[in-house]
């Protein structure tokens, strides 16, 4: 499975106005293929299909950008299975394009507790600090003045 559609997608190629907000969107949605890959493989494996199935539409669901649709989804997962690293994970990357970052955090670090060597998983996490770190840089550099004029 490949998640390039979610990967290479910026908002400026529409010719929209490139603000912090799209260009965090863009390395959010850089993010989405690490744990797609992640939960593809983990849970696939090792879940029962009624999980399965959850894992799969919440994937289906990502890459269409129904992100209330795949929260949903690996929600389920997580409670037939609530040591599922992978699941936490996808969470995560759901809650993040949603702008919901406390909960983002709280699903990353369950994720790390689960499975706190997995490289996907502390890849997704150091670019989810990144990102929000570039987030407060910008907001701090919007509200002084532009010493250039």
């Amino acid at each position: 499975m490949e998640l390039a559609l979610l990967s290479g997608v910026r908002l400026t190629e529409n010719g929209k106005r490139d603000t912090f907000e799209t260009s965090v969107m863009s390395k959010i949605l850089a993010a989405v293929v690490a744990p797609t890959i992640l939960g593809i493989s983990l849970l696939s494996a090792c879940a029962g299909p009624r999980s399965a199935d959850h894992v799969r539409f919440g994937i289906w669901a990502a890459r269409h950008e129904l992100w209330e649709e795949a929260i949903f989804r690996w929600k389920k997962v997580l409670n037939d299975d609530p040591r599922s690293a992978a699941a936490h994970n996808n969470l995560a990357v759901a809650y993040e394009k949603k702008g919901l970052w406390e909960e983002a955090r709280k699903e990353y670090e369950a994720a790390l507790k689960i499975a706190p060597d997995n490289p996907w998983i502390k890849l997704n996490f150091k670019r989810f600090e990144e990102n929000l770190e570039l987030g407060k840089s910008a907001l701090k550099d919007k509200g002084q003045p532009d010493e250039k004029k």
